[in-house]
């Protein structure tokens, strides 16, 4: 069963997703064309004279976005600009991408001052920010971006940080559910004053391989189970150390209890945005983090920057093990060229950078 028959994707009245929770993503024809390119599920794109990306600063018809992006395979997302940037340079290293002699990986996304963006030969690396909100628009622009740059069966990957629950510091979590603070697995969002609410699903197989690829040799452990997103990093997280707190510690670790006896193993705050939107769009994607603290044992992060450095590599180690696998079956480890920008239009160019600016 294709899971995109309606509107709001295979939920009944109440939001329940009546699926197979085993179900890899089905691809269906509301979400690619015949020849595996992404087709949106809004038939106003198509329409419009240019899709202007905002908070990328790209256009469909100011840049060249088949030529700039047709390639990519796969999308990974993080949180800050410099993550990303680190993890531009490092799976440029384990892919054997090669720059130009005299350049260096640019941020295609600079003129919008709100996300950043590298692109090393078929994969993309992208800022999103913090919160359901923030890699919302990422992900709505950059699904458009796939559609635009005829881009065949993209994968997605969250890679970031997140609070263990019951497990230590430095543990890998891949998520194989998300499920918000009331442990519903779906997101919600208001559309015209109406909650919608689409199903919060990753994609299972996608999961199996990524756990298959945790090294024995890696002195840490790697775990699958299902991450709490949270719309708040205090309150929201049971936290004592807000500027506001009208319950007990008491109360706080009967929930966590509560989070754990359901399977719950870490929370962050962009899991069901990430999981329900690539699911509507019919893209397999994966979330892997890793825990920067246990907090059935505390609330803030105490460990010395430099242990923090290190537990950060691990979700970007797997996932490069992914993707390095995934290359050398199609023979495609060893890639030159640079993600440089092509202009269509120099007049329509300089629009969008202008309309994308914001000014300090």
């Amino acid at each position: 069963m294709s899971c995109t028959k309606s509107g709001n994707g295979c939920t009944n009245g109440n939001g329940v997703d009546n699926n197979n929770e085993d179900d890899a993503v089905e691809i269906s024809t509301e979400t690619r064309y015949l020849d595996g390119t992404v087709r949106l599920r809004n038939p106003n794109i198509e329409l419009m004279d240019q899709d202007i990306l905002y908070h990328l600063a790209l256009g469909s018809e100011s840049h060249d976005l088949v030529e700039m992006f047709g390639d990519v395979k796969f999308v990974c997302m993080g949180g800050t600009p410099k993550r990303m940037f680190n993890f531009a340079e490092y799976i440029m290293k384990e892919i054997g991408h090669k720059l130009p002699t005299g350049t260096q990986l640019m941020d295609i996304s600079q003129y919008s001052y709100r996300y950043s963006m590298y692109k090393v030969g078929p994969v993309l690396s992208i800022s999103h920010g913090m919160g359901a909100p923030s890699i919302g628009i990422l992900l709505h622009e950059v699904i458009k971006l796939m559609y635009h740059a005829r881009c065949r069966d993209p994968v997605f990957f969250r890679i970031g940080t997140c609070g263990g629950i019951g497990l230590e510091g430095g543990t890998v979590i891949i998520s194989d559910n998300a499920a918000d603070g009331m442990m519903n697995k779906y997101y919600q969002v208001p559309v015209l004053g109406k909650l919608v609410k689409r199903p919060a699903k990753l994609d299972k197989k996608l999961v199996k391989e990524l756990k298959a690829l945790a090294n024995p040799d890696d002195p840490y452990d790697t775990v699958t189970g299902t991450t709490m997103c949270a719309d708040d990093f205090y309150e929201g997280q049971g936290r004592l150390d807000g500027a506001f707190c009208d319950y007990s510690e008491a109360d706080k670790m009967e929930y966590l209890e509560r989070l754990r006896s359901n399977g719950i193993r870490n929370i962050e705050m962009e899991a069901t945005t990430f999981a329900a939107l690539t699911h509507h769009a019919g893209i397999k994607a994966a979330i892997v983090c890793v825990a920067l603290l246990d907090r059935m044992k505390g609330d803030q992060v105490c460990t010395p920057k430099e242990v923090l450095t290190e537990w950060q590599l691990r979700p970007q180690i797997l996932v490069a093990r992914y993707i390095k696998r995934y290359l050398q079956t199609k023979g495609r480890i060893s890639l030159d060229g640079h993600g440089s920008m092509a202009v269509k239009s120099p007049r329509r160019f300089k629009l969008v950078q202008q309309e994308s600016q914001t000014f300090e």
